[in-house]
């Protein structure tokens, strides 16, 4: 492991209650190991005989590492202003995959929610074979999700509120260790963290900045779910909640979230997909004459257009960045640039699709 890395779990370390701080440091002065040498002091050598034990264990049991300043940093999370500055990893996952989706709810559902739950994950991953379902392996809705994801043969991932030495719960463990060969655990926390209380509400941010929509299936009137869906409002996110009888105790939170305006009424996956414009379609090609004015576009424009035209229903913007590996903001001002010119129309929720020439 290099000395920037070991640097970087200290930082991070010493800082982590302190986080906002940590990323002006590493902002203004560039990697963790030019913080040390201009602000020496924030380190002391108890924390770096902790990161030496991370490193340890890291490389014993081949934890995989993501750095909130490194390109493999997961790029939806890499949108979010207070995402982790390291994640730590195990299993085959891929992080930034073409759909992604997090499901939470109650932890005491009831028969229907369970029901439904595993039923919506089932056709999503029929309809959007390449879907990701993202939880936290709670009791309830989590691990309901994550088993279906698992049946169907789609990723999931687990998003747990401790280090990567234990499973919490210990009941859930078969889940987790199945999630390895088919997604995998990403936490924020070193081994030998505790699944305290206030981690729980700090992983929800994860469980909402890693995926394009958030579900709740069934929620109380207050909640983890509900702090997931506003954070997951707050990252510019789509929220869809699981109506329910009024005075269902499990649907309250639901319902409040609908009766705001805060989140999409759900009752099946297909309300998602087409919510979401997901439709699977086979390709279509664009109009075969593309006319000599498709020369005169930039290799960064072709390659967008190109996409573009490979369905009538268009993509999200995250999406363009995620299968042509184009900085985000590039991407966005060569889409800008082509909807002046006609070549691209934009439409609501960050949609793009090839204009009629």
């Amino acid at each position: 492991m290099t000395q920037e890395w070991l640097n970087r779990m200290a930082l991070t370390w010493a800082l982590r209650h302190r986080q906002k701080y940590a990323r002006g440091l590493l902002d203004t002065y560039g990697s963790a190991t030019e913080v040390l040498k201009f602000v020496p002091n924030v380190v002391d050598s108890a924390v770096m005989r902790r990161a030496e034990q991370e490193a340890q264990f890291v490389e014993q049991h081949g934890i995989g590492m993501y750095y909130y300043q490194d390109a493999n940093y997961p790029y939806r999370l890499s949108q979010c202003v207070d995402s982790p500055l390291i994640l730590y990893s195990k299993g085959q996952m891929n992080v930034n995959p073409k759909h992604a989706v997090s499901v939470v709810g109650t932890r005491t559902p009831s028969e229907r929610g369970k029901d439904w739950c595993r039923k919506m994950v089932l056709e999503l991953a029929e309809k959007v074979p390449d879907i990701t379902i993202i939880s936290g392996l709670a009791y309830g809705i989590d691990v309901v999700a994550h088993m279906a994801a698992l049946e169907a043969g789609v990723p999931t991932l687990i998003i747990p509120a401790h280090g990567l030495d234990r499973i919490y719960p210990a009941v859930h463990r078969n889940v987790a260790v199945a999630s390895l060969q088919h997604g995998g655990i990403l936490t924020e926390y070193m081994h030998g963290v505790e699944p305290e209380r206030y981690h729980f509400v700090a992983r929800n941010r994860i469980v909402a900045g890693l995926a394009d929509a958030v579900v709740v299936v069934e929620s109380k009137e207050r909640g983890g779910s509900l702090i997931t869906a506003q954070m997951a409002q707050d990252y510019n996110r789509d929220v869809f909640a699981l109506p329910g009888r009024h005075n269902d105790a499990t649907a309250m939170g639901c319902n409040r979230l609908i009766q705001q305006h805060r989140a999409h009424l759900i009752t099946c996956a297909d309300d998602l997909v087409k919510a979401m414009r997901w439709e699977v379609e086979e390709k279509k090609a664009c109009q075969t004459t593309m006319m000599t004015w498709l020369e005169d576009l930039s290799p960064a424009q072709k390659i967008l257009y190109e996409k573009l035209c490979e369905t009538e229903d268009g993509w999200h913007i995250n999406q363009l960045v995620i299968e042509t590996q184009m900085p985000y903001q590039e991407v966005a001002t060569e889409l800008m640039v082509m909807e002046v010119n006609g070549l691209v129309k934009g439409l609501p929720g960050g949609m793009w699709r090839a204009g009629e020439r």
